[in-house]
Order: C-alpha cells, then structure tokens, then sequence
C-alpha cells in the first residue's frame, strides 16, 4: 500500500497515512476518463435553443398575392421559410443533451483521476482545514503556506465558512465527499484531502 504524509495548515508533518491502492494506485483508461468528463459537460449544456417553425411564426394566414398573373412566382404563406421573418427548417429546438454512464464506470473514473494525481505527487492530505469566520485573507495565507495556487478541496461535509473564504479566489474550489468528480479533479492542478475524507473516498468508491 501506498504512504502519504499528513501536514497540518501550518505545512508541518504530522504523521503518516497507508493509501488503498485501489483508489490511488488505478491504472489509468483515457478513454474511460474522456466518456466521464463528456458526460459531465453533455449535462450541463442548457439545450434552451429555439426557432419557430413556419406553423409557430404570428400571422401568414392571408395569401400575398393572387395565384396567376403577377408575374411573381406563386406564394401562399408569408411564413414560408424563404421569406425574410418566415419559420425556419429544421432549426434547433429545446433538447437535453444528458446522457448516462453505468455507476460502476463513473466511480472507476474518480479512482483513475486520483491516482493520476497522486502518481504525480500532487495529493496533499491535511489533517484540518478550520476557518473560524470567513475571511478570505486567511484563506490566502493557509494557501501561500502550503505552496499551493490551484487546488480542489475535497472536505468531509459542506463548510460555509471555508467555501466563502475561497468563492472569490481564482484557481481554487471547495466540494463535499459527496460531491467529488472526474471533471472537477482534472480541472483543478492539486487536490487537497482533508484525513476523513479518506475513509469516506474509500466507502464510496470501493464498495
């Protein structure tokens, strides 16, 4: 199994932790990696996109002009699409564009994701990570400590305190357990765990 060291916010070493190597020791599948993250951008496009089609466009019930004898070509609808303000062929309508993975894939992609992380020692674990009031400058200074300008901060449960500290700095984001994802992970150059949030990792994951 692997070993990691466990700092504090003070970038000081606290103790030693043994890793699951079936968690951060995967090996990695680009395809399986690129499914998630097409998955994950596929659910969040808003498919609001609408035209009218000819029968959905206001007025066109009276005929231009009559049938013969013009000398203009014969038209019926000023809501034909080859009138300027007509229906439109074959445009866009609202659509979801979501589509599904099996769990057991998208739980495969998070392990693959963080153990390319950790491979490439980009993995800190922290024992705590406690804002008492929300202050970004301190979230700052925890950061510059740390050696750290872009990270995911993965904690055991919702921190408002923590999450509104950070909301306003650049290159960092703080998600719950629960929330951890492959596009996130990649997103994002180091991941920082908090201890707990091991254990949580590995009942979620492997079971």
């Amino acid at each position: 199994m692997a070993v990691t060291e466990i700092y504090n916010v003070d970038n000081v070493k606290v103790g030693d932790l043994e890793l699951n190597d079936n968690l951060f020791a995967v090996p990695v599948n680009p395809h399986i990696i690129h499914e998630i993250v097409r998955m994950q951008r596929a659910a969040r496009r808003s498919g609001t996109a609408c035209t009218k089609t000819r029968t959905e466009v206001r007025g066109g019930g009276k005929k231009p002009w009559k049938q013969k004898g013009t000398g203009r070509a014969r038209s019926g609808s000023t809501n034909s699409p080859l009138w300027r303000g007509g229906g439109v062929v074959f445009g866009p309508k609202p659509r979801d564009y979501s589509f599904k993975l099996p769990k057991k894939v998208k739980k495969l992609g998070i392990r693959m994701a963080l153990s390319s992380r950790f491979s490439d020692k980009l993995v800190l674990v922290l024992d705590s990570f406690k804002i008492e009031e929300i202050k970004t400058k301190r979230f700052i200074g925890v950061m510059n400590t740390l050696n750290i300008e872009n990270a995911l901060i993965v904690v055991p449960e919702r921190d408002d305190h923590l999450e509104r500290s950070s909301r306003n700095v650049q290159g960092f984001k703080v998600i719950p357990t629960a929330g951890l994802n492959v596009y996130d992970i990649l997103l994002h150059k180091h991941i920082v765990l908090l201890q707990p949030c091991i254990g949580q990792l590995e009942e979620r994951l492997l079971s």
